[in-house]
């Protein structure tokens, strides 16, 4: 078997087929039968070869059997179970040797490739820290952990092999272990490196988020708040993004448990370090309320750090993905009287939900109309303030161009508050705004 210009498939480039004759000396450069993958019927770069004695190119293979395949894509033999491709050296050498051969032609010779890390030095490495967990042998567990790392970080093969041996939940497990009973104020570095490393398999399998719930104890919640308080820039960024997931995992909270989780998840708002933070912290507040077992009483709590004014400001400017997540979080807050009231007392909120609504997605625009009616059913003047900043023919418009149930009896009820008012309050017109020069 033999494929077409070499050079030609390497640049991806359309050439004359008479110009390659004149460059090779009047001859097709052609790729030996027994060099070209199978599947990809191109240039082999990591020969490997399955139990059934047939060699692919890894990329093409690996790709075969994550799509569920458990055959031989020539022999159609079935592929022995647990058994990984193993490296054609012999295969290999030969492309290399002919690359150089052939280097005159402009053939690069193909670098000999690691070898990706098997499942039974993953299964291996998991065990031992495991066990070092256990012991809490704290060094002995980091340079472990550190070494699975260093595997994720050397290809995505690697990584997806140590996250399907279970890595997430023994991750969980010992960082469970080396964060009870304070054990964190000695173990602070083998918890950074887990956190890091747990950072980087996000988001967790689903075996991984089943064992979250046991993860969340007063002391892990404690440790995390530690890391957000007094961590560097990526352990505050690591510990915020493992919260956030083991949050979204979990099916209740209790206000008592979390308490002094909020503060550090309020100051990454108030001062953000990294977008990816902030919206970590984000979704984290908005769970910690939407899940609480008492949620006034945590959305009470939230309000009471301040969050509010800061989340309106942010809301004047910010991406869809930091405005859905703020809007959340705003919505959450208001459940609670002192939320509402904060809400309600600053200048800011009325005209920033009604710019909202259509602006950005449809998940915005529903927390807008949610926000807009628990601040309406509360206090009137807000009823007078959005129906001068133009909510009346919005939410109309909304009716128009449809939305979910709920939003629509909120938006239904918000126009008959707004109607009793519509022939005393002047309504502003979007375009009155278009020259006007904003101080924010």
């Amino acid at each position: 078997m033999v494929l077409s210009l070499w050079k030609r498939r390497r640049s991806g480039k359309k050439q004359n087929v008479q110009d390659d004759d004149n460059k090779n000396g009047g001859r097709e450069l052609k790729i030996p039968s027994n060099f070209v993958c199978p599947i990809s019927l191109d240039l082999m770069k990591d020969p490997v070869m399955l139990s059934t004695g047939i060699t692919y190119d890894r990329d093409s293979i690996e790709a075969w059997i994550e799509a569920g395949n458990r055959t031989c894509p020539l022999t159609k033999q079935a592929l022995l179970a647990g058994s990984d491709p193993v490296p054609n050296h012999a295969i290999r050498q030969m492309i290399q040797d002919w690359c150089v051969e052939n280097a005159d032609s402009g053939v690069e010779r193909i670098a000999t490739p690691k070898a990706p890390i098997a499942s039974r030095d993953v299964v291996e490495i998991l065990a031992k820290i495991e066990a070092a967990g256990d012991e809490l042998n704290g060094e002995m567990c980091r340079g472990l952990v550190v070494k699975l790392r260093t595997a994720m970080e050397e290809s995505k093969r690697n990584k997806k092999r140590i996250i399907a041996n279970s890595a997430g939940k023994v991750l969980l497990d010992i960082f469970s272990s080396f964060s009870k009973d304070n054990n964190f104020l000695d173990h602070g570095s083998v918890l950074d490196e887990i956190l890091t490393t747990l950072a980087m398999i996000l988001p967790l399998d689903a075996e991984s988020r089943s064992r979250s719930a046991n993860i969340l104890t007063d002391s892990s919640l404690l440790c995390l708040a530690c890391f957000m308080n007094n961590g560097n820039l990526p352990s505050r960024t690591n510990a915020v993004l493992v919260l956030k997931e083991l949050l979204a995992a979990k099916d209740q909270t209790k206000s008592e448990e979390i308490g002094f989780i909020l503060e550090p998840l309020v100051n990454l708002v108030k001062e953000p370090i990294c977008p990816a933070a902030t919206k970590a912290a984000l979704l984290s507040i908005y769970y910690l309320i939407s899940k609480s077992s008492t949620p006034e009483k945590s959305a009470a709590a939230v309000s009471s750090l301040g969050i509010i004014p800061t989340i309106t400001e942010k809301l004047v400017d910010c991406d869809r993905s930091v405005c859905e997540k703020a809007l959340a979080v705003l919505d959450g807050v208001c459940i609670s009287a002192t939320g509402r009231e904060t809400a309600t007392n600053h200048a800011l909120t009325v005209p920033v939900l009604v710019k909202k609504l259509h602006r950005v997605s449809e998940l915005s625009t529903e927390f807008s109309v949610s926000v807009l009616w628990k601040l309406s059913k509360y206090d009137e003047k807000v009823v007078v303030e959005a129906l001068r900043v133009g909510a009346f023919q919005k939410l109309l418009l909304l009716l128009q161009v449809g939305c979910s149930e709920t939003t629509k009896e909120k938006a239904g009820e918000l126009l008959k508050m707004m109607n009793v008012h519509k022939d005393n309050a002047e309504c502003i017109e979007s375009g009155d705004f278009r020259n006007l020069k904003r101080t924010f």
